[in-house]
Protein backbone atom coordinates (compact mmCIF):
# COMPACT_ATOMS: atom_id res chain seq x y z
CA UNK A 1 0.00 0.00 0.00
CA UNK A 2 2.89 2.36 0.73
CA UNK A 3 4.32 1.84 -2.75
CA UNK A 4 0.97 2.90 -4.27
CA UNK A 5 1.20 6.21 -2.42
CA UNK A 6 4.78 6.60 -3.56
CA UNK A 7 3.84 6.00 -7.21
CA UNK A 8 0.88 8.37 -6.89
CA UNK A 9 3.15 11.06 -5.42
CA UNK A 10 5.71 10.62 -8.19
CA UNK A 11 3.00 10.71 -10.86
CA UNK A 12 1.40 13.84 -9.40
CA UNK A 13 4.82 15.54 -9.13
CA UNK A 14 5.59 14.69 -12.76
CA UNK A 15 2.19 15.98 -13.87
CA UNK A 16 2.71 19.19 -11.90
CA UNK A 17 6.17 19.60 -13.48
CA UNK A 18 4.80 19.12 -16.98
CA UNK A 19 2.00 21.61 -16.30
CA UNK A 20 4.48 24.17 -14.97
CA UNK A 21 6.84 23.81 -17.93
CA UNK A 22 3.93 23.95 -20.39
CA UNK A 23 2.48 27.11 -18.87
CA UNK A 24 5.91 28.76 -18.83
CA UNK A 25 6.51 27.87 -22.47
CA UNK A 26 3.03 29.13 -23.45
CA UNK A 27 3.67 32.45 -21.74
CA UNK A 28 7.03 32.72 -23.50
CA UNK A 29 5.39 31.97 -26.85
CA UNK A 30 2.76 34.65 -26.30
CA UNK A 31 5.40 37.20 -25.29
CA UNK A 32 7.48 36.33 -28.36
CA UNK A 33 4.44 36.78 -30.61
CA UNK A 34 3.66 40.14 -28.99
CA UNK A 35 7.29 41.19 -29.49
CA UNK A 36 7.23 40.20 -33.17
CA UNK A 37 3.89 41.98 -33.67
CA UNK A 38 5.33 45.13 -32.09
CA UNK A 39 8.48 44.79 -34.21
CA UNK A 40 6.42 44.51 -37.41
CA UNK A 41 4.30 47.53 -36.48
CA UNK A 42 7.43 49.57 -35.79
CA UNK A 43 8.84 48.79 -39.25
CA UNK A 44 5.57 49.24 -41.14
CA UNK A 45 5.66 52.03 -43.71
CA UNK A 46 3.69 55.03 -42.57
CA UNK A 47 2.07 57.50 -44.90
CA UNK A 48 -0.89 59.85 -44.71
CA UNK A 49 -2.92 58.07 -47.37
CA UNK A 50 -2.59 60.89 -49.88
CA UNK A 51 0.19 59.34 -51.90
CA UNK A 52 1.55 55.82 -52.00
CA UNK A 53 4.74 55.18 -50.09
CA UNK A 54 8.04 54.82 -51.92
CA UNK A 55 8.14 51.13 -51.12
CA UNK A 56 4.73 50.59 -52.71
CA UNK A 57 5.76 52.44 -55.85
CA UNK A 58 8.93 50.37 -56.15
CA UNK A 59 6.91 47.16 -55.75
CA UNK A 60 4.44 48.27 -58.44
CA UNK A 61 7.26 49.17 -60.83
CA UNK A 62 8.88 45.78 -60.19
CA UNK A 63 5.61 43.98 -60.87
CA UNK A 64 5.10 45.93 -64.11
CA UNK A 65 8.61 44.99 -65.27
CA UNK A 66 7.95 41.33 -64.48
CA UNK A 67 4.68 41.48 -66.45
CA UNK A 68 6.50 43.00 -69.45
CA UNK A 69 9.07 40.19 -69.33
CA UNK A 70 6.39 37.51 -69.09
CA UNK A 71 4.48 39.06 -72.02
CA UNK A 72 7.70 39.10 -74.05
CA UNK A 73 8.31 35.43 -73.24
CA UNK A 74 4.74 34.60 -74.23
CA UNK A 75 5.15 36.48 -77.52
CA UNK A 76 8.41 34.63 -78.24
CA UNK A 77 10.62 37.71 -78.10
CA UNK A 78 14.19 37.23 -76.88
CA UNK A 79 15.20 39.61 -74.10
Amino acid sequence: MESAYLYMTVAMSALLGVALVSSTMLRGWREWLAFKRHEMEAHAPRHDGGSPSTHSRIEIADLKERIRKLEAIAAGVEL
